[in-house]
């Protein structure tokens, strides 16, 4: 059977090994109707940059789940928009910053964009930096570790917490709620990461209410009383599913990221011992690791009329799918696709991130935290090295790319 005709988004093989479907589109070209699920694959990064710019004709009350989401149908006479606009709160995850479109989006980010400011992300980089020495002081004697729990998890979700100004003693519970061992887009678990955010809920909430009645000069208050660019004072509900939606995604994410980071190292330990030398290449690094693994293997957008995109027709209706795993090696941007270059000249042309209305607004953020979390960790850890070469278990969704765990040994440096 050809790699794709298989099923992208419940095969266990490709879940595990996406690279033979993204050679196998790179081979027949950047636009495929797949005949599983009836979505439309973009493989391109102009493709995709180009479509989902486009937010007359594409929505984005899919982005998180895809196929998964069940938009109801127009009723006769009715457009895709009229129905996402009448229903939204019957779509799941309807409401949230990543499945809203302009103008909604536009004024929802610029919330966001008040946690995210140049002092903000100082102060959360201070925090990040005493955090991190104190995480490897606790693995850096142990000598062989599971990295995805010993730092990687509770290293970015205390930072976003930090960032979120959740208080202290709320950080254990939300530690256990963002451990589990399902995905959001597991065949097994479908819509799993509804449960995170059930939990969540009243724990923002109650934190938004007490700083509305009780403003104090802290984080959350700041957020809970922040308004929109018109000075439209936004509903409690609006600040909660904000929070929510930074703290699960940019946790989630960043820890992906960061052991996939640490793969690499153990897998090429003279590119460990370059970059103890030369610092300077870390961010390039981070990158390029952003480039060939990143976090986010696919998001998506409904199309809300019928359309063409290069030569493939589809109706109103259809999910399109940007496969950021497969962009992110496109022939056409990236000389020799598939090859990990930690000094690749135009690795930062990455989309891990997205792009345009809906770039991720804590990229810099996550930029930040693999970036010190190296700096501090290989002048502490040496001779880093996998505990087992067999098969790693990477999470099984077609939505997020990354190790379930990664058990690596050192030596401390001295």
């Amino acid at each position: 059977m050809s790699v794709l005709a298989r099923d992208f988004f419940t095969d266990p093989e490709l879940l595990q090994d996406p690279l033979p479907y993204y050679v196998a589109l790179r081979e027949h070209g950047p636009v495929w109707r797949e005949p599983n699920q009836g979505v439309v694959v973009l493989s391109g990064i102009r493709e995709i940059l180009d479509t989902f710019a486009d937010h007359d004709r594409y929505s984005a009350i899919v982005a998180a789940l895809g196929p998964l989401v069940k938009v109801p149908q127009p009723e006769p006479g009715e457009s895709w928009a009229e129905v996402i606009d009448r229903r939204r709160a019957e779509i799941p995850m309807g409401d949230s910053l990543v499945s809203i479109d302009p103008p909604m989006h536009t004024r929802h980010r610029a919330l966001a964009g008040k946690l995210f400011t140049p002092n903000r992300l100082k102060e959360n980089e201070e925090f990040m930096a005493t955090l991190a020495d104190r995480l490897i002081d606790e693995i850096a004697a142990r000598g062989e570790v599971e990295f995805c729990a010993a730092y990687a998890r509770p290293f970015t979700l205390l930072v976003i917490a930090d960032l979120l100004g959740v208080p202290r003693e709320d950080h254990v519970k939300f530690r256990g709620w963002l451990g589990g061992e399902r995905n959001v887009g597991d065949p097994d678990g479908v819509h799993s990461g509804d449960q995170v955010f059930a939990n969540l809920e009243p724990y923002f909430t109650r934190y938004v209410e007490e700083r509305r009645a009780a403003p104090g000069d802290d984080v959350l208050s700041r957020l809970a009383n922040g308004r929109f660019p018109d000075g439209e004072l936004p509903s409690v509900a609006d600040i909660v599913r904000l929070a929510i939606i930074i703290f699960a995604a940019g946790q989630e994410t960043t820890a992906r990221l960061l052991a996939t980071a640490m793969r690499i190292l153990a897998e090429q330990p003279a590119l460990a011992d370059a970059l103890r030398s030369d610092p300077s290449g870390i961010p390039n690094f981070v990158e390029e690791c952003l480039r060939l693994e990143g976090p986010i293997k696919s998001t998506f957008r409904l199309a809300l009329r019928d359309s063409r995109i290069g030569d493939v027709e589809f109706p109103g209706g259809t999910v399109v799918m940007g496969l950021i795993g497969a962009a992110n090696r496109d022939l056409r941007v990236f000389e020799d696709p598939d090859r990990f270059d930690a000094k690749r000249a135009n690795a930062r042309r990455n989309i891990a991130f997205g792009h345009g209305e809906h770039f991720c607004p804590g990229a810099s953020l996550a930029r930040a935290e693999a970036r010190l979390t190296l700096e501090r960790l290989l002048p502490r850890l040496d001779e880093i090295e996998l505990v087992d070469r067999g098969p790693l278990a990477y999470a099984k969704t077609f939505i997020i790319r990354g190790l379930d765990s990664l058990p690596v040994r050192f030596r401390p440096r001295r």
